[in-house]
């Protein structure tokens, strides 16, 4: 499948949010820790340790335990709770795993957070399709890093960002843009990200205490008690937001994919697959004048079994012959004669040259 940056389609945005990541990943790794309040965070000494707590599983929330709350109220809550130490580099090499499966359909993407990103499924055309993809990532999430996730989708980031908390944990919500008003409507002002206790607190004294009164409540009004933020405050109820899904520092990768109408042993469709997606992401290089280092394989075998195998250049290239070269390599390495129901290639490491810079002899 080939997809047209210039299509028209209606917009949808993905929200992925891992759910209470830091204590999911400790949980998995330590399976002795199952369905037990876990709090990762400062050492609480006894319930006179400082610092916070980082996050905390749903046990630990079902004693008032919440992230940011001083360590030492989150002894008192639960002094029985398994208090842990953050092992950043641990939780950094999960979210890259998680990461690289959100990335490798070749949506734009843009993480926001070591728990959280964005992406533009726009391409896939409706929101069945994309609702059917969302629940196809949080499988391949739960199944190749052992940790669930909360996905929202709708036509907004904000909107698809306030979706991703609507039924946690493990929740999928899908709003249509018909759906927004009433979706939004009769949640508290505080589901609107940004919203912290001091607005929280200035919105009720003015009686508002849903995005529906939020929404409905006199624009003039909100600009004599909030200033130039009014604005912005009144489009999140109304769930309008123009921003894009931009990966911050430029393209990351640029990757490709298929999945076949039917699950395919058929070696000669696999190898003509490949080819076409080795075109498509040469064309894509090309456009963007673009030097690439390392080429990845990503094949799906039936059952949602996905291997993926990487190969690292000493230099950058930019053929395409070395693209093919690559990817028919690692493809011969990863197929093991199982039914195939997906095949991906992406392109990283990618570096572009300074056209400003120039020789002087």
């Amino acid at each position: 499948m080939t997809y047209d940056a210039g299509i028209t389609s209606p917009r949808i945005i993905l929200h992925a949010d891992m759910d209470c990541f830091y204590a999911a990943v400790e949980m998995r790794d330590h399976p002795q820790y199952a369905a037990k309040p876990v709090i990762v965070g400062a050492d609480p000494l006894g319930g006179t340790g400082r610092g916070v707590v980082s996050t905390c599983s749903y046990e630990a929330r079902a004693f008032g335990i919440r992230s940011a709350m001083p360590i030492s109220q989150a002894y008192r809550l639960c002094p029985d709770a398994v208090f842990i130490r953050p092992d950043m580099t641990r939780y950094v090499q999960v979210s890259e795993e998680i990461m690289e499966i959100l990335r490798s359909p070749g949506f734009r993407f843009q993480q926001v957070s070591i728990d959280e990103a964005f992406l533009d499924v726009s391409p896939l055309g409706n929101f069945i399709a994309a609702q059917k993809r969302a629940e196809e990532m949080k499988h391949e999430i739960r199944i190749q890093c052992g940790i669930s996730c909360s996905l929202g989708i709708a036509p907004t980031k904000i909107v698809a960002k306030i979706a991703s908390d609507f039924h946690k944990p493990d929740g999928l919500t899908v709003v249509e843009p018909g759906d927004v008003p009433a979706f939004l409507a009769p949640l508290p002002v505080r589901r609107i990200p940004g919203i912290g206790n001091k607005t929280e607190m200035e919105l009720h004294a003015l009686g508002i205490q849903t995005i529906g009164n939020l929404a409905a409540y006199d624009v003039q009004g909100l600009l004599a008690r909030f200033g130039r933020s009014a604005v912005a405050l009144h489009e999140a109820a109304l769930g309008i937001d123009e921003s894009e899904v931009v990966e911050p520092d430029g393209i990351k990768s640029i990757s490709k994919e298929t999945t076949f109408g039917q699950d395919t042993g058929d070696s000669g469709e696999i190898v003509a697959t490949m080819e076409a997606l080795i075109g498509e992401v040469y064309r894509s290089l090309a456009a963007e004048n673009l030097y690439f280092k390392t080429v990845t394989v990503r094949i799906r075998y039936e059952g949602f079994v996905t291997k993926t195998k990487a190969k690292s250049l000493p230099h950058n290239h930019n053929d395409e012959a070395t693209i093919r070269g690559c990817a028919h390599e690692l493809l011969r390495e990863l197929y093991d004669g199982r039914k195939i129901r997906r095949l991906g290639l992406r392109l990283s490491g990618l570096w572009k040259p300074d056209t400003r810079q120039q020789v002087l002899f």
